[in-house]
């Protein structure tokens, strides 16, 4: 199931959105990270990772990650992105 499959079934939450992510770096750097770890300070991510990150939740969520929202500290861990994932899609639907 592709992340736009699961949004679409599976109410949009913190909670989903972290186990969705989770699943995604998983894959994609090969680690197991905990929601709330600094992926930059743990040195499993580099800055140059996080426009791959900005790129899957824009598609994934279908939400546009443009101006201040692109701050380094929105992509630090898991609850962050979801944080900000959470509040875009409240602004775009608002």
């Amino acid at each position: 199931m592709t992340a736009e499959q699961d949004v679409a079934v599976t109410p949009l939450t913190a909670e989903s959105i972290e186990r969705e992510l989770t699943e995604f770096l998983a894959e994609t750097i090969k680690a197991d990270v905990a929601s709330d770890q600094d992926l930059f300070a743990s040195g499993l991510v580099s800055s140059m990772f996080a426009m791959q990150l900005v790129v899957h939740l824009e598609s994934a969520y279908d939400i546009a990650i443009i101006g201040p929202a692109l701050k380094l500290d929105n992509f630090r861990t898991v609850q962050a992105m979801a944080d900000l994932t959470l509040r875009l899609r409240a602004k775009a639907d608002g």
